[in-house]
C-alpha cells in the first residue's frame, strides 16, 4: 500500500484527497477480490444419477406404461405423467429423439395405452376441465378419456369432428382410463375398460366408430399375422383370441401369471411380458393352439440368484414389450420403480439399456463405503468418480422385493428421501415423505435377502381428524386411532397383530432426523412450547429392528426464538443442535405444511441444562418475490451447513461454527443449467469425504434424476 501511495504522489497532477481516494477504492477492490477468490472461486462439479442423460431437450421420462416399436426399431411411449412433459417419449438406438407435444398442463396427461401406424400415433391420454380455458373442455366434475391422435414427429394432428382445443380428440369415456390400443388395415382396436367393450374406429375416417364387441375387463392389444386380436383380460390374467370381426376364437393363454404387455415380433410369435414371480418375456407359437417355446429373461428376475442385484436379463416390474423387423426385443422394467428400457437382440444380448430411475426422490450415502455406495429409495448405485461427468454411477441394485414383502410400505406410500445410517456396523435405510408424515425403517440381510431392504419399523403421526392413521387395508393390525410405532417382531416384513406401540401426540409434524447413533428425532408444529420428541436407540433386536418405544421417549421444549418448528439435525459427536422453523421476527405468512421456515439456528452443548446458542442465520425466504424465494432442506456435513431453495434449486453454503455464507451453487452446464423445484423436505443431502471432498445430492424431479454437486472447501 506504501508503495502504491509513492507511485501515486509522483503524478503531480493528482491532489491529496484524490490519492486518498484512489487507495479507498484499490482497497475495495482487493477487499472484493480476495473475498470472491475465497467464495464464489471455489471450484465445483455438477453431476447427476439415475438418468441417462443430464437434461436440455434429452432425458428419459419417468414412467413408461405402455410401448410400440416399428419395423425400424423406433420405440413410442406412453405414460400418464412425466414431470417435464415427455409423457409420451420417442426413442431409437438407445438415443430419445423426441415426445408428443401438449400434454402437459391445461388438464391433460398421456395414458396407459399408444398405438402406432405407418403416419400417426394414438395416444390414449386424459383431458380435464379448466377453469378459464379457452375452447372445447370438459365440464366442471368431468374428464375425458381419450384417443388423441398425432403425426409421427409428435405433433397433434387435428381431425373433422375432433373434440378439444385444438380438434385432436377422440372421446373414448368420461369414466376410466384406455387400458389398450391397437392398430391394423385402418383399423383402430380401443379397450373400453370402463364399458366393458372393444371399440373399432377407422382410421381413414377417424373418429367413425365402425363396429364394436364386449369384452369383459379388457387390457392390452396385440394383433398377429392373421389380423387377429390378443387381447389380455385384465381380471382374469387370460389372454383371450379374437377375430377382427370381433369373433372370439378357441384358442386361450391362462399359463400366465400377471400379463402387462404383450405384442408379436417378425417370425409371428407372442411376446408377453410376465409381472408375476418368473419376471420374464414370454414367448408363444400362436400358429395353432399356443404353446410356450421359450423365454427372455432370467427366471425369478432380478430376485433370482442374489435377490436384487441388477444384471442384463433380470427384469422387474414389466410393463412394456416389442419387436422391430431384425427380430430385435425391446423390454421395459420399472412399472413402479422407473423406466429401466432395454434392447436385446435375437439371440437375447443386451444391445443398450436407458434410464429414468426417479422422480421426488433423493439420495445418501452409506457411510461405510465412503461414498462409494449411493442409495435412493428402491436402487443403490455403485460410484466411480474418476469417470467424467454423469458417468460415475453404476445401477448396482433393486432393493424392493413385492413377492416376499407385498407389505413394503414403498408398495403403498410415497416415500422421497433416503437416510442411509450404519448402527452397530450394520446397514439401514429410513425413507419418510413429501409431508413428513411417517418414518419408514428397512434393514438388510445378505445371508437370506441380497440386496433386497427387509420392512423393519415404522413410525407415523397421529391423525388430525381421529381414527386410524393408514387408510386402506394393507396394513393390518394398526391401532383404531392416536399414532404408532411397528416393530417387525418376528422378521417376517409383514404388519402384524402384536407388533404395535402406539401413543397419542400433537398431529402436526415439522420434521424428522435420524442422527449417527440411530436415534430418532421429531419436532411438531405444536404451540405448547414442547416440540421435540427424541427416541432413543434402545438397541437392535434378534431379527435384526431397531427398537424404540413411547416409554423411553423425551420431550423437549422448542427454544423459545420459535413459533413453529420445522426442521431439525442433531450431531452427537459435538452434542449440536440445528434447528429451523418460523420465529416471532420473521413468522409465516401464510400456512404451508412443506416450508422450511425463516430461521436457522445452532445451539452447542444440546444435552446439557444449558444449551448455548451458537448463531441465528436468516434463511433465503421471501413468498412474495417472483419466483418465490423459500429454502427447503437443510443439511450438515463436516464443517459446513448446507441449504438449497424451492423453485430455484439454488444450494446456500454457510459455515457451521459462524453461519456465513461461503459459496452458492447452481446447476451446471453439465445439466443444461437447469433444476426443477426442490419439492420434498430433505431435498438435499452432504456428506464430506476421507479426501477432503463434499458431495451434495439434490433432487430433481422434473427430469427424472437426483444431481449431485462435488466440490473442496
Amino acid at each position: 500500500m506504501i508503495n502504491i501511495y509513492k507511485f501515486l504522489s509522483k503524478k503531480r497532477y493528482l491532489g491529496y484527497k484524490t490519492i486518498i481516494l484512489l487507495l479507498l477504492i484499490i482497497s475495495g477492490i482487493i477487499t472484493i477480490y480476495f473475498t470472491t477468490i475465497g467464495t464464489s472461486a471455489i471450484a465445483y462439479t455438477t453431476s447427476w444419477i439415475g438418468n441417462s442423460f443430464g437434461g436440455g431437450e434429452k432425458w428419459v421420462q419417468i414412467k413408461i406404461e405402455d410401448m410400440q416399436v416399428t419395423s425400424n426399431g423406433k420405440i413410442y411411449t406412453n405414460s400418464i405423467w412425466d414431470e417435464a412433459g415427455r409423457e409420451v417419449g420417442i426413442y431409437h438406438n438407445g438415443d430419445v429423439i423426441g415426445k408428443a407435444e401438449d400434454l402437459h398442463g391445461w388438464g391433460r396427461h398421456g395414458g396407459k395405452a399408444i398405438a402406432v401406424d405407418g403416419k400417426y400415433m394414438y395416444v390414449g391420454m386424459q383431458q380435464s376441465a379448466e377453469s378459464n380455458a379457452q375452447g372445447d373442455y370438459p365440464p366442471s366434475g368431468t374428464t375425458w378419456y381419450c384417443v388423441r391422435r398425432y403425426n409421427l414427429t409428435g405433433k397433434p394432428a387435428p381431425f373433422p369432428g375432433g373434440r378439444g382445443w385444438d380438434k385432436s380428440m377422440l372421446i373414448v369415456n368420461t369414466k376410466d382410463a384406455i387400458p389398450g390400443l391397437a392398430v391394423s388395415q385402418g383399423r383402430l382396436y380401443v379397450s373400453d375398460a370402463a364399458a366393458n367393450l372393444i371399440r373399432v374406429f377407422s382410421t381413414s375416417n377417424f373418429g367413425k366408430q365402425i363396429a364394436n364387441f364386449p369384452f369383459s375387463h379388457p387390457g392390452k392389444i396385440a394383433i398377429d399375422r392373421r389380423k387377429n386380436l390378443w387381447i389380455i383380460q385384465e381380471n382374469t390374467h387370460k389372454i383371450l383370441h379374437y377375430s377382427p370381426q370381433g369373433k372370439q376364437l378357441p384358442e386361450t393363454i391362462t399359463n400366465v401369471e400377471k400379463p402387462t404387455a404383450n405384442a408379436t415380433d417378425r417370425r409371428g410369435r407372442l411376446l408377453v411380458t410376465d409381472n408375476g414371480v418368473r419376471q420374464q418375456v414370454l414367448i408363444y407359437d400362436i400358429n395353432r393352439q399356443p404353446q410356450l417355446i421359450g423365454t427372455l429373461g432370467t427366471k425369478g428376475g432380478v430376485y433370482a440368484g442374489t435377490p436384487g442385484k441388477v444384471a442384463d436379463l433380470k427384469f422387474y416390474d414389466l410393463s412394456g414389450v416389442g419387436a422391430d423387423a431384425r427380430g430385435n426385443i425391446y423390454v421395459n422394467s420399472g412399472l413402479y420403480g422407473g423406466t429401466d428400457l432395454r434392447k436385446f437382440s435375437p439371440s437375447g444380448k443386451m444391445q443398450w439399456q436407458l434410464f429414468g430411475l426417479h422422480f421426488v426422490d433423493n439420495a445418501d450415502i452409506d457411510p461405510q463405503t465412503d461414498g462409494l455406495d449411493v442409495f435412493a429409495k428402491q436402487e443403490r448405485f455403485r460410484m466411480d468418480y474418476s469417470k467424467p461427468v454423469g458417468k460415475q454411477w453404476t445401477y448396482k441394485a433393486y432393493t424392493l422385493n413385492p413377492f416376499k414383502y407385498p407389505q413394503d410400505p414403498r408398495l403403498h406410500t410415497s416415500p422421497t428421501s433416503v437416510f442411509f445410517r450404519r448402527i452397530e456396523g450394520k446397514p439401514f435405510m429410513f425413507l419418510t415423505d413429501m409431508y413428513n408424515s411417517f418414518l419408514e425403517i428397512y434393514r438388510f440381510n445378505p445371508k437370506t435377502d441380497g440386496e433386497i431392504a427387509i420392512p423393519a419399523g415404522m413410525f407415523v403421526g397421529t391423525n388430525s381428524t381421529g381414527g386410524k392413521v393408514i387408510s386402506g387395508n394393507w396394513v393390518t393390525g394398526q391401532p383404531n386411532e392416536g399414532e404408532w410405532i411397528w416393530r417387525d417382531h418376528n422378521g417376517n416384513g409383514a404388519f402384524d397383530q402384536g407388533e404395535y406401540d402406539s401413543s397419542r401426540d400433537y398431529p402436526y409434524l415439522g420434521g424428522w432426523w435420524v442422527d449417527s447413533r440411530g436415534d430418532v428425532w421429531k419436532t411438531l408444529r405444536t404451540h405448547d412450547g414442547v416440540g421435540i420428541r427424541h427416541y432413543p436407540l434402545q438397541g437392535i433386536d434378534v431379527k435384526g429392528n431397531p427398537i424404540y418405544t413411547y416409554s423411553t421417549m423425551e420431550k423437549q421444549k422448542t427454544p423459545s426464538i420459535f413459533r413453529d418448528l420445522r426442521r431439525i439435525e442433531y450431531i452427537p459427536e459435538t452434542d449440536t443442535m440445528y434447528l429451523s422453523g418460523f420465529t416471532k421476527e420473521l413468522p409465516a405468512t401464510r400456512d404451508n405444511a412443506k416450508w422450511y421456515g425463516s430461521e436457522l439456528v445452532r445451539y452447542d452443548n444440546w444435552s446439557t441444562k444449558n444449551p448455548r446458542l451458537r448463531w441465528r442465520l436468516q434463511v433465503p425466504y421471501n413468498p412474495q418475490a417472483n419466483p418465490e424465494l423459500l429454502t427447503a432442506s437443510m443439511s450438515v456435513a463436516g464443517d459446513y451447513v448446507f441449504l438449497v431453495t424451492f423453485k430455484t434449486a439454488e444450494v446456500y453454503i454457510y459455515r457451521a461454527d459462524t453461519g456465513k455464507l461461503v459459496k452458492t451453487l447452481k446447476p451446471g452446464k453439465e445439466v443444461a443449467g437447469e433444476s426443477g423445484w426442490i419439492d420434498i423436505p430433505y431435498g438435499i443431502r452432504a456428506v464430506s469425504r476421507k479426501n477432503g471432498e463434499y458431495l451434495v445430492f439434490v433432487e430433481e424431479d422434473w427430469k427424472g434424476k437426483v444431481i449431485f454437486y462435488r466440490l473442496k472447501l
